[in-house]
């Protein structure tokens, strides 16, 4: 979608003047400056967080797939298998109600 279709490619001065003009009006003095605060805040924390998934992509890229264990099964010292959830190889014992 061509963006000179809505008017909005070239602001001028006036055109700009009269945005800013509604602004004023709308949200007040007093506002303007807790406004344009929050909206760096934003700005900030969206180029924090676009840094860091770039970051976290050139990690990926740079690393080789490394191949994951079995979630069903865990190999452990002597050779036999057993569930991962029972890592340790205790039994899990109840114990009966006195």
């Amino acid at each position: 979608m061509n963006i000179l279709a809505f008017g909005i490619g070239n602001l001028g001065g006036p055109d700009l003047f009269i945005i800013l003009l509604i602004v004023l009006v709308l949200f007040g003095a007093k506002k303007l400056p807790d406004l344009a605060r929050s909206v760096g805040q934003s700005l900030n924390e969206f180029k924090k967080a676009r840094e860091d998934f770039d970051r976290e992509l050139q990690k990926e890229g740079a690393e080789p797939p490394q191949p994951r264990p079995s979630q069903s099964t865990q190999q452990v010292a002597g050779g036999a298998e057993r569930p991962a959830g029972d890592a340790t190889g205790a039994a899990s014992v109840k114990s009966a109600p006195s």
